[in-house]
């Protein structure tokens, strides 16, 4: 019986540890840009672990993502976002790599700058 319980219960903790795993969470938040090639940059950028999805839409400047943040915080996709020149809501690339984009992408009003 006794080994009954503590089998019952490791399969159990091995099943809760499997299902919180695929925990999944939908976003959508600001990401600054104006064209073709920075939907893409963009959506590189979230090609990494733990985001299971990402779609930049350009009109709307807007990053939907779909991440499991067991594996990657929402903070570090901004930064991952940001090292390639692009303002999120929670922040503004460096002017060092805002300055990496093609002339074409440039989405900044100079005269705010």
């Amino acid at each position: 019986m006794k080994k009954f319980i503590v089998l019952s219960t490791i399969l159990l903790l091995m099943a809760f540890m499997e299902l919180s795993a695929q925990i999944k969470v939908e976003t959508r938040f600001h990401v600054s840009g104006v064209c073709g090639m920075c939907k893409d940059r963009i959506e590189k950028a979230t090609d990494v672990k733990g985001v299971h999805f990402s779609e930049w839409d350009k009109e709307k400047q807007e990053l939907f993502l779909v991440y499991k943040p067991d594996v990657i915080q929402l903070d570090s996709i901004h930064s991952l976002i940001q090292l390639v020149g692009h303002d999120t809501e929670k922040g503004k690339a460096s002017q060092e790599c805002y300055d990496k984009v093609h002339s074409c992408c440039r989405y900044r009003d100079p005269e705010v700058i």
